[in-house]
């Protein structure tokens, strides 16, 4: 599967390391930047590249990373199509696909070892869609919403 992931320079070290983890697994990475380590750089050109990119490419995942996870969960569900969840425990990556067909995770490379957010990303990565129809009105409901900006109607 092809994985697209992008970072700040408190998610660089991590990210170079789950590259070299999603490679190992057989998975495609594609490093959306940056490409090294900057102690001042912003998140937002590299982690909503990443974003854009598996919204664009059905089949495809992204992996966003800073300190701690948040402003980039926050830039990753500005562009449109992406589904990105806050990941911080086993049972949140693995509902994040489960449950709302997350197509992006964030992690905070200051809040979690390198090996949890490994473990995170490799659940995120095996676990699919459950396809359950309550989940897919749910998704359908943000889907017409980013498309209209038109509130959904309770039921």
């Amino acid at each position: 599967m092809r994985i697209y992931l992008g970072s700040d320079h408190a998610g660089f070290e991590l990210k170079r390391h789950l590259v070299a983890r999603l490679t190992e697994l057989g998975h495609e990475p594609v490093d959306a930047g940056p490409y090294e380590y900057i102690a001042t750089d912003d998140y937002p050109p590299y982690v909503m590249a990443a974003a854009k990119s598996a919204a664009d490419e059905p089949g495809t995942l992204a992996v966003v990373i800073g300190g701690s996870g948040n402003g980039e969960v926050i830039a990753a569900n500005k562009v449109p199509g992406t589904r990105a969840a806050l990941v911080w425990s086993d049972e949140t990556a693995k509902l994040a696909r489960e449950h709302n067909d997350a197509n992006v995770i964030s992690l905070g490379a200051r809040t979690l070892s390198v090996e949890d957010a490994t473990r995170f990303v490799e659940i995120f990565v095996a676990t699919p869609f459950s396809q359950d129809p309550r989940h897919e009105r749910r998704i359908a409901m943000l889907t017409e919403f980013e498309a209209t900006g038109e509130l959904p109607k309770p039921e």
